[in-house]
């Protein structure tokens, strides 16, 4: 895994080339997590995935901004995934822009793809074409980024099942990076079985 990792990073630096003085001064306020729970869907809910990438983040020196996971949740007092990432504008680990606003992300706007989606180290992660493949990202949410009804389980018990349920994904590598269709089931192994590996996006709310 690692070693593919550092192979995008190559791959990456080749296609982008280095970073700009520009780019470098603008901090990094968006990311894709390099690693999941480790536990599948089960994020130990919002409150777990927020602290998830606030860790993350710390670890980069990112830690002085509030980070807040793109997820949406189902039942009473539902949350979209859209009302809890700030306003924006959001900029990668290499100062690239991702996107102005909410409304801009959530339209053609948006600029997200294998080469600017990057994890908070600066690295790409594993899109179409590799082996393994971790471009399904979890959301929970709708194409509008707002949540499904209660039902039919899109969040994995809300992000606390790493058993039982299923998701819904996006690729962060395409057009449909916040919902592209479901995943087989909440564990790891099954995350993995259709090209994911418990990844979640990271927004700096302020």
């Amino acid at each position: 895994m690692r070693n593919i990792a550092a192979i995008l990073g190559v791959v990456g630096f080749m296609l982008l080339g280095p970073v700009s003085a520009v780019a470098q001064e603008m901090p990094m306020t968006f990311f894709i997590t390099s690693d999941g729970s480790g536990n599948g869907a089960n994020l130990g809910g919002l409150a777990g995935a927020d602290a998830l990438c606030q860790r993350l983040a710390a670890g980069v020196d990112a830690g002085n901004r509030t980070w807040h996971a793109y997820l949406s949740t189902q039942g009473p007092n539902a949350v979209n995934a859209r009302d809890r990432i700030g306003t924006g504008p959001w900029h990668n680990a290499r100062g690239a822009l991702i996107g102005n606003n909410v409304d801009e992300i959530h339209g053609l706007g948006h600029r997200f793809n294998t080469m600017s989606v990057l994890d908070q180290e600066g690295n790409m992660i594993p899109g179409g074409g590799f082996s393994p493949n971790r471009h399904d990202i979890l959301t929970g949410s709708t194409t509008e980024g707002r949540a499904y009804p209660a039902g039919e389980d899109m969040t994995c018990s809300n992000w606390t099942s790493g058993t039982t349920g299923k998701a819904r994904i996006g690729h962060h590598d395409r057009a449909n990076w916040l919902s592209a269709h479901d995943t087989r089931g909440c564990t790891q192994e099954q995350l993995r079985e259709s090209g994911g590996d418990g990844l979640v996006y990271c927004f700096a709310v302020n």
